[in-house]
């Protein structure tokens, strides 16, 4: 098949290195023409995906991957669409399609007659029939169901891990129309692997949810369902820390039992999806109390963190504080959502002098988010971790000289490192001193 993948970015192009692998034709289209040039240079445009630089150098080198910024040279005469360019939310939680908008006119301009097109973007409920079939239609002149067919297909994989999941998880779809949702099943049969170990046999294959608002629910729900769950875990930590309780030995207890899962609370929740999601959702569903709530108590997590650290450390006034990790989680080289923005207000609002530290960026790029590197050695009188990076599992006092509060948002760190120190973690008691 000749597949076209629209946007390059953390999903799209691991997406299309994966179809490429199985044997495809595949042009990834990218408006940003340094990432094109990456991608044809076969090197990747960003760090921390297992696997991907070594799947590029062979499927570039063998001619079935490469990039470009011009859709005239990607769609026409594609077997299938992929579109994953990212949908944001606004400051007041709406979804901002401005640039789904753009890619989806671009498409349609040179859309012919044949073509499967899939949106794996997550997207509000009824999106895909009720603004991408009448756009498609409108700017393409070709009609859905007769001319080409439309399907959503939620990706599900978390960054990092891509190449995993495609194999770990069912691939969902749902289809305008049954002979589009089936097209869209044997698209995805031929371009994914699935594993294949006996106690994973029900996750393999691709499933048919019967309509595209079917699919798109299921994608908002699962994510919304962790945000649901991490607010209660960090309602629950906060009680436990209040009252003598180590919330850890708790959530240990209660997941015991088949039927709980609670999940671990922390300093906050970032990236593209678990912050973001349920404000799709609510878009469909402003009543839906339980998500807002969630969302709000999450939302609240850094202040609450930083209300910690002054708690323990006492006034912050003309205090250092260094916030460990702009990453919203470890390992991964991406700042969406980050907890270390709300973190770093609330410092500054509290008069401390606040500094950042993260393994994975430079000064410079710290710096283009408007703060003050650290560098471990330098002296500072409280920390805050805020991302899990495993350069942080080992680290010690020593690293941090004059340190006297710490608070780990994460509870990754070892506080018999910090001997001597107030040391904090989130739904932990705080009547002990490392």
């Amino acid at each position: 098949m000749k597949i076209a993948v629209i946007a390059l970015g953390k999903i799209g192009l691991p997406l299309a290195v994966q179809f490429a692998s199985k044997g495809h034709e595949v042009v990834g289209v990218d408006v940003n023409q340094n990432t094109v040039d990456l991608v044809n240079a076969a090197k990747e445009p960003f760090p921390g995906e297992a696997h991907l630089q070594e799947k590029l150098t062979e499927l570039v080198a063998s001619g079935n991957l490469r990039a470009t910024t011009d859709y005239s040279d990607a769609v026409p005469g594609a077997d299938a669409v992929v579109l994953v360019v990212p949908l944001f939310v606004d400051s007041e939680a709406r979804p901002d399609f401005g640039w789904m908008d753009a890619a989806t006119k671009e498409l349609a301009k040179h859309l012919t007659p044949g073509t499967l097109v899939s949106y794996e973007t997550t997207l509000p409920v009824g999106t895909t029939r009720t603004r991408w079939k009448p756009m498609l239609e409108e700017v393409s002149g070709l009609t859905e169901g007769k001319d080409f067919h439309l399907v959503f297909s939620p990706e599900r994989v978390l960054t990092g891990r891509v190449f995993e999941d495609l194999r770990k998880y069912p691939k969902l779809v749902g289809g305008l129309s049954q002979e589009g949702a089936d097209k869209a099943v044997e698209f995805y049969n031929a371009v994914l692997d699935f594993d294949e170990r006996a106690d994973l046999k029900r996750a393999n294959g691709v499933w048919d949810l019967g309509s595209a608002e079917a699919s798109e629910l299921a994608k908002l729900a699962e994510t919304t369902y962790r945000d649901v769950n991490i607010g209660l875990a960090n309602q629950f930590a906060v009680f436990a820390a209040n009252n003598g309780i180590d919330v850890y030995q708790v959530i240990e207890a209660s997941n015991s039992q088949p039927y709980s899962h609670i999940h671990r609370p922390g300093i906050a929740v970032g990236g593209h999806c678990i912050p973001v999601y349920p404000r799709l959702y609510l878009w469909n569903d402003p009543e839906a109390t339980i998500v807002r709530t969630a969302r709000a108590a999450n939302a609240a997590m850094p202040s609450y963190t930083v209300g910690l650290l002054e708690g323990a450390h006492g006034a912050l006034a003309g205090q250092r504080v260094t916030v460990l990790g702009a990453a919203y989680r470890g390992g991964v080289k991406e700042t969406a959502f980050s907890g270390v923005f709300d973190a770093v207000n609330a410092l500054k609002a509290a008069g401390a002098e606040v500094l950042v530290e993260d393994p994975m960026y430079t000064d410079e790029e710290l710096e283009k988010f408007g703060f003050t590197p650290y560098h471990f050695g330098e002296p500072v009188d409280a920390a805050i971790l805020q991302a899990d990076h495993a350069e942080y599992k080992t680290l010690t006092k020593e690293q941090l000289p004059g340190i006297r509060t710490f608070v780990d948002g994460r509870k990754m760190i070892d506080s018999a490192n910090f001997e001597g120190v107030t040391f904090r973690s989130i739904g932990i008691p705080s009547d002990s001193k490392a």
